[in-house]
């Protein structure tokens, strides 16, 4: 009997601890909070507006033919490095060599023409300096026939004077007479030829004249046909395909044996991207982060083919020209990279976060304290479920100049219920946002948020004072 009374009582002890356990009230101590708390602390934050974007070369060429005729020759492909003025591609030239040809025969022409005029002109000089000559022969016989004449006149006064006299003799006077005459005829001959010496000259003037227009016209066709032969030449130059820059070809659009045509519009041949160690993104940032962006600002991005590293850039503008698709307008943003080892290609996608604020040791709490809000009625409370106290300080903060953007966080007040404090946010990082002013101190805890109901809360978050129900035996 001993024994079964002993059995007996440790079955009612074991029965009345687990009663105990499974009965007991589960309202909670007064150190038992019914949210979850976070700290206020110190650290560094920061701001990032974060985007996806594609790689381009910084300048990209567009190398085309203005000449139209069929590709016989393709020296460069896909990937190719070419070097600026290196032929890529030829096209048929024959056609435009024999017009060069040609063009030099008529060019070769029009110099020995103009050497021919050029000789015409040396004889209408020579023939003009032999009349000039002439003249002046003609002039100088001229006045010794006039002299002669002015001694046959006085030869005839003196024996007209003498036949007077009776001194003379007709026959001299006759003779004197004679001779008069004849000097005259002279002179009136020497005034002739003179004339004609005149007529002669101004002739062989004109002749130098027409000589000299003819070398300015021959000069004028040589420099007619000297261009036509340049313009021939430029076209022959343009059956060769030359790269205009440094840089790798990154597109060809053309096959051997194709006509290209030109004759509206310059067809693109190969498409070459200057030079790839230097690489810009064209990102697409929205609207109601471009005012975010500055030039200068750091940038760290990633690609699909390499994941597991991390690029650099800087912003180098923000382009004005807007683009909006489906209402959604974007702006967009060039980032400058520097790709050394060009692990970067063309076309690639990036996705970016653009610095746009840092901060070193600021006072900053979890965002999750941000997006905490009580019920109404939970909160510590006067009208509208603030304190006096607490609405006199939103104003005050409101009416305050002051940076950054006004938030409202809660801590946990002596009754237990959240208590809410105004506070100024400053820059965020996503997951923490800089304290810049409010009554909250480093280490202070503020509420992230409400413990689930089901570990003794009520539907407001508040812990409850009802007993569970017991776990079932059976």
């Amino acid at each position: 009997m001993r024994r079964v009374w002993l059995w007996l009582i440790g079955i009612v002890l074991v029965a009345g601890t687990a009663g105990f356990v499974l009965w007991k009230p589960t309202g909670g101590n007064a150190s038992d909070q019914a949210y979850r708390l976070g700290v206020v602390d110190r650290g560094p934050i920061t701001a990032s507006v974060r985007a996806t974007g594609t790689l381009n070369p910084v300048t990209t060429v567009l190398v085309g033919s203005q000449l139209s005729g069929q590709v016989v020759e393709i020296l460069a492909d896909y990937n190719t490095p070419v070097k600026e003025g290196q032929v890529v591609a030829r096209l048929y030239a024959e056609q435009i060599k024999s017009r060069r040809d040609a063009a030099l025969a008529d060019l070769a022409q029009a110099k020995a023409d103009l050497d021919t005029k050029r000789a015409q002109i040396d004889k209408a000089r020579s023939a003009l300096q032999r009349s000039q000559a002439q003249a002046n022969d003609l002039a100088a016989q001229r006045d010794r026939t006039q002299a002669q004449l002015a001694d046959a006149q006085r030869t005839l006064d003196r024996q007209k004077e003498l036949t007077t006299r009776a001194v003379g003799t007709q026959t001299a006077l006759e003779q004197a007479g004679t001779q008069v005459d004849i000097q005259k005829a002279n002179l009136v001959s020497a005034d002739a030829q003179i004339a004609s010496n005149r007529a002669e000259t101004d002739g062989l003037r004109a002749d130098l004249a027409l000589a000299e227009a003819g070398v300015k016209s021959a000069e004028a066709i040589i420099l007619q046909r000297q261009a036509k032969l340049k313009d021939i030449e430029i076209d022959l130059a343009r059956t060769d395909i030359k790269s205009p820059v440094d840089g790798v070809v990154v597109k060809r659009d053309i096959e051997l044996g194709q006509t290209v045509a030109a004759s509206l519009s310059a067809p693109t041949l190969f498409t070459i991207a200057q030079d790839l160690r230097e690489i810009d993104i064209y990102a697409n940032i929205d609207e109601a982060d471009v005012g975010r962006i500055k030039d200068g600002q750091k940038v760290t991005f990633t690609v699909n083919a390499y994941p597991n590293r991390t690029f650099e850039g800087s912003v180098r503008m923000v382009r004005l020209s807007a683009q909006t698709v489906q209402n959604v307008v974007t702006y967009t943003a060039v980032i400058g990279v520097r790709n050394l080892d060009q692990a970067l290609l063309p076309g690639m996608t990036a996705n970016l976060q653009i610095v746009t604020d840092e901060r070193e040791d600021v006072l900053r709490i979890p965002n999750a304290a941000l997006r905490f809000r009580p019920p109404a009625a939970v909160a510590a409370s006067e009208p509208n479920g603030q304190p006096r106290r607490q609405r006199a300080r939103d104003r005050d903060a409101q009416t305050q100049p002051d940076e950054g953007t006004g938030g409202r966080i809660y801590r946990v007040a002596q009754d237990g219920r959240p208590e809410a404090v105004h506070v100024r946010l400053g820059a965020t990082d996503g997951a923490y946002t800089e304290i810049m002013r409010g009554d909250v101190q480093e280490g202070a805890a503020i509420i992230i948020g409400a413990q689930r109901q089901d570990a003794g809360e009520d539907a407001n978050g508040q812990a409850s004072n009802r007993r569970p129900r017991p776990p079932r035996m059976f």
